[in-house]
């Protein structure tokens, strides 16, 4: 990448950011001077009602979007003037994603499905499948590595995903509308689950969990509310 890279303890840093919709008299603001930071190491859960801003926030915070004021930074590097080559390898690098459809291979099985990134990364098989089980013994599937999606629950699908988003060893983990559709038991095994590899994958996460899962397990709350943010 073309720009200085500063290591800091904060892995992500939003400032003053706004992103509008549309234009002329219809232009809709989703985010108005939006400012927080997340500190490298941290489970930290971004809330807000249907509507709030929160896709859009972390399709900036994972390059897949751009701001149209103000300034974001991913581990240390600017994203602004990155150009498509640069957030490409942030993007491939640096942030593991989980979004909604979870974008499962159905052909494929939960160990073929989770190696997927790693394949795309030219990495050599032996590592590939060591890098593999590890992360399915992280997430409790070790028993489950020749079934395909389909013959797993909707928990146990989440966190096949969420070990393909592991597997290129990412410092940022980027998840929108985490955990939909499950019940608020299961909701809450996963985000344990998500603190729990946060400490031994040594990531950071920022997650917009569905409204029913509960939140105490992440390490902080950030609320988007009016186009701003509420720290709780």
């Amino acid at each position: 990448m073309s720009q200085v890279e500063v290591a800091t303890k904060t892995m992500v840093r939003v400032e003053n950011v706004y992103r509008w919709y549309g234009g002329g008299a219809a232009v809709v603001p989703a985010l108005r001077g939006v400012s927080f930071d997340v500190p490298r190491g941290e489970l930290v859960a971004l809330t807000g009602r249907p509507g709030s801003g929160r896709t859009t926030l972390l399709n900036l915070v994972g390059g897949l979007d751009e701001p149209d004021a103000g300034r974001i930074t991913v581990d240390g590097l600017a994203l602004e003037g990155l150009g498509e080559d640069g957030l490409l390898e942030l993007r491939r690098d640096r942030i593991g994603f989980v979004f909604q459809p979870l974008g499962l291979i159905p052909l494929l099985t939960v160990a073929e499905n989770v190696g997927v990134p790693l394949r795309l990364r030219g990495v050599a098989e032996h590592a590939r499948e060591e890098r593999i089980a590890r992360l399915l013994s992280r997430v409790g599937l070790t028993d489950h590595a020749a079934r395909r999606p389909g013959e797993l629950t909707g928990g146990q699908q989440q966190r096949v995903a969420i070990a393909r988003a592991l597997a290129g060893d990412p410092v940022l983990l980027v998840a929108d509308e985490f955990a939909a559709g499950l019940d608020e038991g299961t909701g809450r095994a996963l985000m344990e689950l998500l603190h729990t590899l946060v400490r031994c994958e040594q990531v950071t996460a920022l997650v917009a969990p569905s409204r029913a899962i509960p939140l105490d397990p992440a390490d902080r709350v950030l609320e988007l509310c009016e186009g701003g943010i509420v720290e709780h």
